[in-house]
C-alpha cells in the first residue's frame, strides 16, 4: 500500500515538472514574439527608459503568473497585450505625479540636409505626439501600431469595436493637429 502511494506521488511530481517544463516553454515563446512590441507599449505609458524597463518587468512576471489559467478564449497575443494593459493601467495609476520642473524640449529650428536625420527627427516628433494624447487614444494608437486588428484591440481593452473606430478616428485628428501646430 505504501508503495502504491509512494508511485502516485512519484508520478504526479513527473506529471508537474513536465507541465512546468511546457509553461516554461510556452512563456518564453510568448516573449520571444512579443517581447519588442511589449518594450513599445511600455514606453507609451513611462516617461524614461528606467520605468519602461521596469514596466516591462512587471509585464512578463503578470503574464508569468497568468499563463496557467490561460483559457484560450482568445490568441495568445490578446491574452498577452491584454496583461500588458492591465499592468500598464495600474502602474500609472500608482505612478507619483512627474516632477514640477521638467525637462523642456525646444525644437531645432535650423534645417538640416541629412534625410535621414530628418526622418528620425519627424519620427521623434510623432513619438512625442502619440505620446502627449490622452491615454484613451494613446491605447488604441499603440496597439494599431503594433499591428492589431480592431478586434484585437477590442478585446485587449475590453470596449467594442465600433468605440477602437471612434477612439482611433479621434486620436488621428489629435496627432494632425499637434503635429501641424508644432510645424
Amino acid at each position: 500500500m505504501w508503495s502504491t502511494a509512494a508511485e502516485r506521488t512519484l508520478q504526479e511530481s513527473d506529471l508537474a515538472a513536465a507541465e512546468r517544463a511546457e509553461l516554461e516553454r510556452t512563456f518564453d515563446r510568448l516573449l520571444a514574439e512579443n517581447g519588442p512590441a511589449l518594450t513599445r507599449l511600455a514606453a507609451c505609458y513611462t516617461s524614461t527608459a528606467a520605468d519602461r524597463d521596469d514596466l516591462v518587468q512587471e509585464i512578463a512576471l503578470c503574464i508569468w503568473r497568468g499563463l496557467p489559467h490561460f483559457r484560450r478564449e482568445c490568441s495568445e497575443r490578446t491574452f498577452v497585450f491584454r496583461i500588458a494593459h492591465n499592468r500598464a493601467v495600474t502602474h500609472i495609476t500608482r505612478r507619483r505625479p512627474p516632477a514640477a520642473a521638467e525637462a523642456v524640449d525646444i525644437p531645432d529650428t535650423r534645417p538640416n540636409p541629412e534625410a535621414a536625420h530628418a526622418r528620425a527627427q519627424q519620427g521623434e516628433r510623432l513619438d512625442r505626439a502619440v505620446h502627449a494624447l490622452p491615454l484613451l487614444y494613446r491605447q488604441v494608437v499603440t496597439l494599431m501600431l503594433e499591428g492589431m486588428d480592431y478586434g484585437e484591440i477590442a478585446q485587449v481593452l475590453g470596449i467594442s469595436e465600433n468605440n477602437v473606430g471612434a477612439r482611433l478616428t479621434r486620436a488621428r485628428q489629435m496627432l494632425r493637429e499637434a503635429l501641424e501646430v508644432k510645424s
